[in-house]
C-alpha cells in the first residue's frame, strides 16, 4: 500500500499547531480566574471545559483534511454548497422557533403531540446540516485562507496559524466589573444553556458576595483553536466572526495578543484591532468569492421635507447614540462617587431601551465593561469621546498602506503608550 507522506506530515504539523495554540489560549483564559477564589466558588461547577472541547474539535478538523472539498469541487459547486447549507440553517432555525411556539402557546394542551411532525422535520434538517457542515467548513476555511494570503497575511504562503473554525454551541461569558468604575476584571466562560433565571441567580450571588457588578452574556465566537463559531443563517456575519477570531489567534502569537488580559486598555486595543481587521477580511472575501453577497453601499440620507424638527414627528430611535449618552452619564456619576444613583439611572435607561424595542435584560457596569471594549466605531457603549485608544487604533489603520502592514505593526505593541506614540509620530 502506498503511504501518503504529505497527508501524514500535514496532520502531524496541524496537530502540533493545535497543541501549541491550546497551551497559549488556555493560559490567557485561566490566568485571570486564579486571582479570585471566592468568585470561582460560584462559577467552578458551571465553567466550560476548553481542553475537552479543543481535543474533540481538533479531531474533527484533522478528519476534514481528507475531504479535500476545494480540490474536488469546482468554484461554482463550492458556492452552491455554501448557499444550500445556509438556506438549511435558516429553515432549521425557523422550525425550532415554530416548536418553541407550540410549547409556549396557552392554547395547546399537549405540545409534544402537537409538534410531533415539526420535530421530525427539525431532526431531518439537523441530519442534513450535520452531513454538510464538514464540507462547508472546509470550503470556507480554504477560501478565507486564500483571501488572507491575498492580503499578505501569510508566512511561506500559509496563514499563521492555519485558519480553522468549527460551528458549535458556544459557552457563555460571566463579566465582572467593580461597581465604582467600569472595568472588566473577570471574564469567565460558562457552559451554555443557562436560562434567564439561572443567569440572574448567579449574577445575584456574585454581586452580593463580592459587591461587584456582573452579567452573563452571549458571545458570537471565541478565539480558541480552532475558533468557536455559533450557528447562524447570516453568512456575511459568520465570515466576519471567523475572520475576527482568526485575527485573535494571529495576535496571540505576538505581544499584543499575549497581553490581552493584562489590562482593560489592552483588551480594548485587541478587540478593536480584531473588529477592524475582521470586517476588512470579510469584505475582501465576499468581493472575491461571493460578489452577489456584497451589501450595497449605504445610501446618503435624503433630507426630509419638512425637516423632522418642524414636522411634529419624533426623530427615529438611534440605539448607538442613546447608549453612548447613557455611558457618558454613568461615567460622570461614578467619577463623582454616586454609585447608587448611577445604577438607578442605568435601570431607568434599560426600561427606556425596552420601550423602544431593545429588550435588554440588564444594563449595568458589567454590560459597559464588555460591550465598550469594541471601539472600531465611535459611540455606542464605548467610553468618553476623549478616550484615545479606539480612535488611535482607527487612526493607525488609516495611516497604514495595507491591512498586513497595520497588523504586523500593531501586533508587536505591548503597551497603550506604544500605540499612542505610533499614532502621534506616523512613519
Amino acid at each position: 500500500m502506498r503511504v501518503n507522506w504529505l497527508k501524514i506530515i500535514s496532520r502531524l504539523s496541524l496537530a502540533l499547531w493545535f497543541g501549541m495554540m491550546l497551551v497559549i489560549v488556555q493560559r490567557s483564559v485561566y490566568d485571570f480566574a486564579d486571582r479570585e477564589a471566592r468568585l470561582r466558588a460560584f462559577t467552578r461547577p458551571r465553567e466550560f471545559n476548553f481542553t475537552s472541547w479543543t481535543v474533540n474539535a481538533a479531531q474533527v478538523k484533522l478528519g476534514q483534511l481528507g475531504l479535500g472539498a476545494t480540490l474536488y469541487l469546482r468554484m461554482e459547486d463550492q458556492r452552491q454548497l455554501v448557499g444550500e447549507y445556509f438556506e438549511l440553517v435558516a429553515r432549521f432555525q425557523a422550525v425550532e422557533a415554530e416548536i418553541a411556539d407550540y410549547y409556549t402557546s396557552p392554547d395547546i394542551l399537549d405540545p409534544e403531540a402537537a409538534s410531533q411532525l415539526v420535530r421530525q422535520q427539525r431532526d431531518d434538517l439537523r441530519a442534513q446540516l450535520d452531513h454538510l457542515a464538514p464540507f462547508v467548513e472546509s470550503v470556507v476555511q480554504d477560501q478565507l485562507s486564500a483571501t488572507v494570503a491575498e492580503l499578505g497575511l501569510t508566512f511561506g504562503g500559509t496563514p499563521v496559524p492555519p485558519l480553522f473554525y468549527h460551528v458549535t454551541p458556544l459557552p457563555l461569558a460571566l463579566i465582572v466589573s467593580p461597581r465604582e468604575v467600569i472595568r472588566q476584571e473577570y471574564n469567565i466562560s460558562l457552559n451554555g444553556g443557562m436560562s434567564a433565571d439561572q443567569r440572574a441567580a448567579l449574577e445575584e450571588q456574585v454581586d452580593r458576595a463580592l459587591d461587584v457588578s456582573s452579567l452573563v452574556v452571549n458571545i458570537g465566537g471565541m478565539g480558541m483553536y480552532p475558533t468557536m463559531i455559533i450557528q447562524t443563517s447570516d453568512f456575511n456575519w459568520m465570515v466576519e466572526v471567523v475572520a475576527h477570531e482568526w485575527v485573535h489567534n494571529f495576535l496571540t502569537l505576538r505581544p499584543l495578543g499575549l497581553k490581552y488580559g493584562s489590562s482593560p486598555e489592552m483588551r480594548i486595543i485587541n478587540e478593536t484591532v480584531a473588529n477592524l481587521a475582521g470586517k476588512e477580511i470579510r469584505d475582501a472575501f465576499l468581493a472575491r468569492f461571493y460578489p452577489e453577497r456584497v451589501p450595497p453601499p449605504a445610501l446618503e440620507p435624503v433630507p426630509l421635507s419638512p425637516p423632522l424638527e418642524t414636522s411634529g414627528e419624533p426623530p427615529p430611535f438611534d440605539f448607538r447614540a442613546e447608549m453612548h449618552k447613557t455611558r457618558l452619564r454613568v461615567d460622570e456619576l461614578l467619577a463623582e462617587g454616586r454609585v447608587e444613583e448611577a445604577e438607578a439611572y442605568m435601570e431607568a435607561r434599560r426600561q427606556f431601551f425596552w420601550e423602544n424595542g431593545y429588550p435588554l435584560r440588564k444594563l449595568n457596569q458589567a454590560y459597559f465593561a464588555f460591550h465598550g471594549a469594541y471601539a472600531d466605531r465611535p459611540g455606542g457603549a464605548a467610553g468618553a469621546a476623549e478616550d484615545p485608544l479606539g480612535d488611535a487604533v482607527r487612526t493607525l489603520r488609516a495611516q497604514s498602506p495595507s491591512l498586513a502592514v497595520f497588523l504586523r505593526r500593531v501586533s508587536w505593541m505591548w503597551t497603550p503608550d506604544q500605540l499612542l506614540a505610533a499614532v502621534s509620530q506616523p512613519r
